[in-house]
């Protein structure tokens, strides 16, 4: 069930799902279940062919049905009136790609694949079948964990997508049509997209869009499937393709990148909710015409244009008119990669912002707040 990005619309099929938040105490500093497994020591793969790399990771993918209910009133004609003769019940099947991260049946998925589903069942790559429930969730990021009860599964390490480059060659490893176990083969393209297509129904969540862009192809079955690099490492998270008006793959697809589908399925296993960290404030990307208009030195960072009262920057004493350039080290030029690199912090982490103010640079510690401003968790 993969999302489509029409060159004329986009359409996307979010749905609500409830969850009463509640504040708990400050994130644990010890590492979720999720992360201790992926942490832990493991063969060095130098490999020099993708034929090795899809042997090593082609079990860490699975397929993914899902099934849903909708009821649809029945009508019928009476003397010239249309009465309610009661409902009728349609059971709907749907399906896509997960990737397994730990060896206890963890497994990472989309949320537009799982969303509203009644019944989630897994098929490995061995052909077994396995039930699987919903640990949580996050449709800010469209990412979901869900979990099957098995061991000694063949799961997929995560790689540091922050050293992707553009060029790399790539593995995209999915259930497209249902054909399952489809290996398919291209370069990364680009990084930092903001397609604008995450419809997160949760309104108080800005959506965390930080694609990364590949030429590999996919199609619909491929969401919630594996992006791997050469070393046979996770990279990213098969999210959504350019379609036209087939539907089908045109030339190039989108995948959350693997730093921030590790932070939000350790949070999700942890704690059922991802624990956001906001710097608060509103920002423009600066190009030429910024620039001019601000009299900024360098066509680069960005713009702060509103600093939210009483929030993580204005506490730090950032101020509107400050031209942000780095957060936690890493150059910030657009509004993707800023998402990007605050999505990896918590409520009450503490990162560095460096900033220019009528021409002489700073940095500050900015410690991030939740969305109620303050560093409390909120668990699901």
């Amino acid at each position: 069930m993969n999302r489509i990005i029409s060159t004329i619309a986009v359409t996307l099929l979010f749905a609500m799902q409830s969850c009463n938040a509640q504040p708990a105490d400050t994130p644990a500093s010890q590492p979720s279940a999720i992360e201790t497994q992926q942490s832990a020591s493991r063969p060095s793969l130098t490999l020099t062919d993708f034929t090795d790399v899809a042997a090593a990771t082609i079990d860490g993918v699975v397929h993914i049905k899902t099934e849903m209910t909708q009821l649809t009133p029945l009508y019928q004609s009476f003397f010239g009136f249309i009465i309610e003769r009661g409902v009728q019940r349609q059971v709907y099947n749907a399906y896509g790609s997960g990737v397994i991260i730990t060896s206890d049946g963890y497994i990472l998925t989309n949320n537009h694949v799982v969303q509203d589903a009644e019944r989630i069942t897994v098929t490995l790559n061995d052909r077994r079948e396995l039930p699987a429930r919903l640990v949580g969730n996050d449709p800010a990021t469209d990412l979901a964990v869900i979990k099957v009860e098995a061991e000694g599964l063949t799961y997929i390490p995560f790689g540091n997508s922050d050293k992707v480059r553009i060029g790399e060659p790539v593995l995209a490893i999915g259930n497209p049509f249902n054909l399952t176990s489809t290996v398919t083969s291209g370069i990364i393209s680009a990084k930092a997209r903001n397609m604008h297509i995450i419809d997160n129904p949760r309104t108080n969540e800005s959506p965390l869009e930080s694609f990364l862009q590949t030429d590999a192809a996919v199609n619909s079955g491929n969401s919630g499937g594996a992006l791997v690099n050469s070393n046979a490492e996770l990279i990213g998270i098969v999210t959504a393709i350019a379609s036209g008006n087939s539907g089908n793959y045109i030339g190039y697809s989108f995948a959350i990148p693997s730093n921030i589908a590790l932070k939000m399925a350790s949070d999700l296993q942890r704690y059922g909710y991802v624990q956001r960290g906001y710097l608060g404030v509103q920002v423009t990307e600066v190009d030429a015409n910024v620039a001019r208009q601000t009299g900024a030195r360098e066509i680069k960072g960005l713009y702060v244009a509103k600093v939210n009262r009483e929030g993580a920057a204005e506490q730090a004493g950032i101020r509107q008119g400050d031209i942000i350039l780095r957060v936690a080290g890493k150059e910030v030029n657009t509004f993707a990669e800023m998402m990007e690199e605050l999505g990896l912090f918590s409520p009450g982490d503490q990162v560095d912002v460096d900033y220019v103010r009528n021409g002489h640079s700073q940095t500050v510690k900015v410690t991030l707040l939740n969305l109620r401003g303050n560093t409390q968790t909120i668990r699901k």
